[in-house]
C-alpha cells in the first residue's frame, strides 16, 4: 500500500470515528451520519489498497 494513500485511509477513518461520536454525543444525527460515511470511506479506501498489493504479488 503506497503510504500516501494508507496515510489518507487512516485519517479518513480517524475523522469518521471522531465525527460520528461526537455527533452522537451531542445529538446531532446529520453530524453522525456524516462521521459513519467518513468512516466507510477510509475503510474502503483502505481495501483497495490492500487488494492492490495483494495483486501485486
Amino acid at each position: 500500500m503506497s503510504a500516501s494513500e494508507k496515510a489518507k485511509a487512516k485519517t479518513e477513518q480517524t475523522v469518521g470515528k471522531v465525527k460520528k461520536e461526537v455527533g452522537r454525543a451531542v445529538g446531532n444525527e446529520r453530524v453522525a451520519a456524516e462521521g459513519e460515511s467518513k468512516e466507510a470511506k477510509g475503510d474502503l479506501r483502505s481495501a483497495k489498497e490492500k487488494s492492490k498489493d495483494a495483486l501485486k504479488d
